[in-house]
């Protein structure tokens, strides 16, 4: 040791000797800190409804397991084992944290298999929203700490294995206790605001990762096979989509339009408003309109999952089977229009800023993406353009072009993605131009670190996206539909829970627009709602059996391939 570092010592020394009951308050307040932050880890629910205090006054088994452990190792070991077993306990922690955040934003748990490539998505998604400084620092925050954790929990368990050992009787009597109340209550099935007092918290989530690892390694190989199983698969182009022959078939997705968009006391005035307003627009230039409830397979964001489940008629609720399904033969509803032969296919991809591969799967010609199409106006947060800027771009270099086949479109629109500020305005359609008519209206619109802070004003900014990608999508089509426009439009997903709350629904609404009587008709067996907004007790499909239903309504021939 060197002579500075002898002095530094010397003088800690003297200082504990001449403040002796500062240096037992100081000791005892580190001891009563590791042991809560033991206690907690080991408790810690990995849900933030779970958060409250009375989920901390039970019992860990494996606190008394690890004390028993301690008690029996000589030094060495003791201190490898318990800087082991609290790194493993700040890793757990880490997960719990994982979970609470996936939970908030997509509905379920964090996968340690798949969800990692989530996390370049999720500062991609506060990138574009709020700035490239405001992304590095919480990049470089969270690794922090994640680390700073992991380093504190096993700096904490170390500690308090050498205040067992210096107390090896009272630590030994005491895991005692503590161990025969975990059994006592265990057999008695005490529980405390309805939670057994006997607890195997971090075991239980431990059980629920390694449950989700084996399952996600399992369901590979089956849903591989189940991609390769298609009804229509080997249906000839002749028996494909029969009776839409001569339509221009628009299959527009929504950001966000989830059920609470129809239904939160909050939101629902708005946005039913502007349906019931816009439906009746639509019908004075004679369109007609059903719609029911498609129960999605994503929740609060991953926006593809929903995309493709609807479109291919698999049910696509994780990355894995995202990869295995596009690089299968699996023929979607959009593929089913080109493979027929009978239209052009195209895509309208706002939202897309890199390569994508994926559109070959999806069967479209062509696709124009967020630089495709000549806009020069600001972006809306992580929307790149404004929904009416991109349909307009849609007129102009498509669907308003003569062609030799009808005109078969997917249209993504964003507008309505979180986190909702600002969010854009209708304006004239002839004043467009460029894009940049929207500089001022980005200017005025709201922060959107300040509605992202807000459940209630995210609610409402959320009501407003909604009803303007609604009334973008609708004015476009009454303004350039024909005789011959059939318009899907659905939701891809609910919003967040700072939106919906901590609710398991998952519907959104689905729609079908046309002026051929005929086009409705084919559809009358769906028991759809007249209208653009479906009634509470109107059908709720899963999402993957929209392709299915949609290819025999219009008079596809199933032929099968078998897996």
């Amino acid at each position: 040791m060197r002579p500075r570092d002898t002095r530094v010592l010397t003088r800690l020394r003297h200082a504990r000797d001449a403040h002796p009951s500062a240096d037992r308050a100081l000791r005892l307040t580190g001891h009563v800190l590791a042991a809560v932050l033991v206690l907690g880890a080991l408790l810690m629910p990995n849900t933030a409804p779970g958060l409250r205090p009375d989920r901390f006054t039970r019992i860990p088994a494996e606190a008394i397991v690890g004390a028993v452990l301690l008690l029996a190792l000589p030094r060495r070991p003791r201190v490898i084992f318990a800087a082991l077993y609290g790194t493993g306990l700040g890793v757990l922690t880490v997960l719990n944290l994982l979970d609470i955040g996936f939970s908030e934003y997509l509905g379920r748990g964090f996968n340690m298999v798949l969800d990692w490539g989530l996390l370049d998505d999720a500062l991609s998604y506060v990138r574009d929203s709020m700035g490239g400084f405001v992304a590095d620092a919480a990049a470089v925050g969270a690794v922090l700490l994640a680390l700073l954790v992991v380093l504190v929990m096993a700096l904490a368990t170390v500690r308090l294995g050498n205040v067992i050992a210096r107390h090896r009787t009272r630590a030994g009597q005491g895991a005692m206790i503590a161990g025969t109340v975990w059994i006592t209550c265990a057999s008695l099935g005490l529980q405390i605001s309805g939670l057994p007092v006997a607890s195997d918290r971090a075991a239980d989530t431990l059980r629920g990762q390694t449950r989700r690892v084996v399952d996600t390694l399992r369901d590979e190989a089956a849903f591989a096979k189940e991609a390769r199983t298609d009804t229509f698969g080997a249906t000839p182009p002749g028996l494909l989509l029969p009776d839409l022959r001569g339509k221009d078939v628009v299959i527009a997705f929504i950001e966000s339009y989830g059920r609470v968009a129809v239904e939160d006391p909050l939101i629902a005035p708005g946005v039913t408003r502007t349906l019931d307003a816009r439906g009746a627009a639509l019908a004075q230039a004679g369109y007609r309109a059903r719609s029911g409830w498609l129960t999605s397979s994503t929740y609060g964001g991953s926006s593809w999952l929903g995309h493709s489940t609807s479109l291919s008629g698999l049910w696509i609720d994780n990355q894995q089977r995202y990869r295995t399904a596009t690089n299968s033969d699996r023929l979607t509803l959009t593929a089913a229009f080109r493979k027929s032969g009978a239209w052009d296919t195209v895509g309208i991809m706002p939202g897309v800023q890199k390569t994508w591969p994926e559109a070959e799967w999806y069967g479209l010609d062509k696709v124009y993406d967020a630089s495709g199409m000549g806009y020069e106006g600001p972006k809306f947060s992580w929307s790149t353009m404004p929904d009416q800027y991109a349909l307009e771009a849609f007129e102009r270099l498509e669907h308003g072009k003569k062609r030799n086949r009808p005109l078969m479109s997917e249209v993504i629109l964003t507008s309505s993605h979180q986190p909702w500020a600002p969010v854009p305005e209708m304006i004239d359609w002839e004043d467009l131009g460029d894009g940049s008519v929207f500089d001022a209206i980005e200017e005025e619109g709201r922060d959107a670190s300040e509605v992202m802070a807000d459940s209630t004003e995210s609610r409402k900014e959320y009501g407003k996206s909604v009803s303007y990608s609604v009334t973008a999508l609708t004015e476009w089509l009454e303004r350039y539909g024909t005789d011959d426009t059939v318009l899907v439009f659905l939701g891809d997903h609910q919003p967040i829970a700072r939106v919906t709350g901590h609710t398991k629904n998952r519907d959104v609404p689905v729609t079908v627009v046309a002026k051929d009587p005929q086009v409705l008709k084919k559809i009358d067996g769906w028991r759809w709602t007249p209208g653009l907004r479906p009634a509470d007790d109107a059908p709720v499909w899963k999402m993957d059996a929209f392709r299915d239903r949609f290819l025999k309504a219009y008079g596809s021939v199933p032929r099968p391939t078998r897996g």
